[in-house]
């Protein structure tokens, strides 16, 4: 069975929602058996890559909130977090493009090591003092601890066309299974869920998903000629 979830690194809610994906997925009996794949979705696709601003200063306009009110919003993510045992910085973040780190995590599934950037770019957006928008060499360096080869990230970086058809084609597909916010999960193309629901939740899902997969229908008649396996 596959999973894929439509993510973007500047989305709090995907940050947290990933974990508890994946305490029902650890606790799921047929784990072993399930694909996951991360997709992109960019929140704010439009942005320049120059446009960075305080998180604070991005909510206020962006929902015509209080100063107030926006912090007391990051307060409750940080608690929601802390629940998950994440760490997250309900202070001083900033906000920016991420079609680049999304174009660097389509080389990362290429190399497979998808998941290993994903944290690492999570965990440095909410977690760490250092932003992750203000400086190319920051996205070459988390590439490099997830695995990546240094120069392979730089030569993505440098060329905007790199994996920029890939990323727009997962936010096509997000459009058209009627996604206008992540977290998004799409099981065996079947059942979607929205939102970082509870844990239990989740494991709802992969069971009920997982209950109702349909076996291969062969048609054939016997006669046909084939190759096989030796024996058989």
């Amino acid at each position: 069975m596959r999973v894929e979830i439509w993510s973007d690194i500047a989305c709090p809610w995907c940050y947290v929602g990933k974990a508890r994906f994946e305490k029902a997925l650890a606790a799921f009996e047929h784990r072993d058996g399930v694909e996951v794949v991360h997709r992109s979705f960019e929140l704010d696709p439009g942005r320049a890559k120059d446009d960075v601003q305080p998180v604070l200063t991005m909510l206020t306009a962006k929902y015509g909130m209080s100063e107030a009110q926006a912090q007391a919003g990051e307060d409750n993510l940080g608690a929601q977090a802390a629940a998950e045992g994440l760490d997250y910085r309900t202070r001083d973040r900033d906000h920016g493009s991420t079609f680049d780190m999304h174009r660097l995590l389509h080389l990362a599934k290429d190399e497979g090591r998808q998941e290993a950037l994903l944290d690492a770019l999570y965990r440095a957006n909410f977690a760490e003092e250092r932003s992750v928008f203000d400086d190319d060499e920051r996205l070459v360096g988390l590439a490099v601890a997830a695995g990546l080869d240094a120069d392979a990230a730089r030569a993505v970086l440098a060329d905007p066309t790199a994996y920029a058809d890939e990323v727009r084609a997962d936010e096509r597909e997000a459009a058209q299974f009627g996604a206008t916010g992540v977290p998004f999960f799409v099981l065996d193309r079947k059942y979607g869920v929205s939102g970082a629901q509870p844990a239990e939740v989740f494991a709802q899902a992969l069971t009920q998903a997982w209950g109702e997969r349909t076996p291969l229908k062969l048609i054939d008649d016997g006669g046909a000629e084939a190759c096989g396996q030796p024996g058989q």
